[in-house]
């Protein structure tokens, strides 16, 4: 280390009282990223006064199975979304199936696939009206379980989907699994994310992943760095 910055560069504090005490030499820091629990990075941001904060509090990341979705693809990335690592803040918290795919086997493949990873799942009112039984009803969309556990909805279309996202998302990473390259493309344009994929996992938002060094987070700011983040 020594080779790369001084020893006394790098510094340990232990107590919330002396994490009080940082935040307030706003003369000597530029910049601080925050890690762990979305409430740690709330209590940082709103403590943080004039020094700029870099990262983000919640995860509520979507996959959007379009109306042109490989099946295949659908099933993996939906149960990588979910299953890979669902405490981290890249994992999949709401499913949302195009209208098409309810009465079909891709829809209920999904569910199953789901369900046999032991993930609870929590019906919008949509699909819920479609269902003749419907499991537990969405309390709240905005919520980041954080657990083997997730929301389904259904849409009318892409332009439904984005409004979804856009309404109850964090702007941390949203997915389109889909073959039309226009509604891919549409979708990256519209999504305002700090993440924006096509066919891929959720979880692939990651500063090691993208090749940055080891990861320090995901900032969703729209100042500067915006995205994964790696040191």
């Amino acid at each position: 280390m020594e080779e790369f910055c001084p020893p006394t560069a790098i510094q340990l504090i232990a107590s919330r009282e002396e994490v009080a005490d940082l935040l307030k030499m706003n003369q000597f820091i530029d910049l601080i990223i925050p890690r762990g629990s979305s409430e740690l990075v709330k209590n940082i941001q709103e403590a943080a006064g004039s020094i700029p904060v870099m990262g983000h509090a919640e995860g509520i990341c979507h996959v959007y199975l379009d109306e042109k979705c490989d099946s295949k693809k659908a099933r993996r990335i939906v149960t990588d979304a979910k299953c890979d690592y669902p405490a981290a803040c890249n994992a999949m918290e709401t499913l949302l199936v195009h209208k098409s795919h309810i009465n079909g086997g891709l829809f209920h493949t999904v569910i199953d696939d789901l369900k046999q990873n032991n993930v609870k799942i929590h019906i919008g009112p949509r699909l819920s009206n479609l269902l003749p039984v419907a499991p537990t009803p969405v309390n709240n969309f905005s919520v980041e379980y954080g657990s083997l556990e997730c929301n389904v909805e259904v849409v009318d279309s892409l332009q439904d989907a984005v409004q979804h996202i856009h309404t109850w998302g964090s702007g941390h990473t949203d997915v389109i699994v889909t073959e039309n390259e226009d509604s891919a493309k549409q979708f990256r344009s519209s999504v305002d994310s700090a993440c924006v994929f096509v066919n891929c996992s959720s979880r692939f938002a990651d500063g090691y992943r993208f090749g940055l060094g080891a990861e320090v987070g995901i900032s969703t700011s729209r100042i500067h760095a915006r995205g994964p983040v790696g040191i």
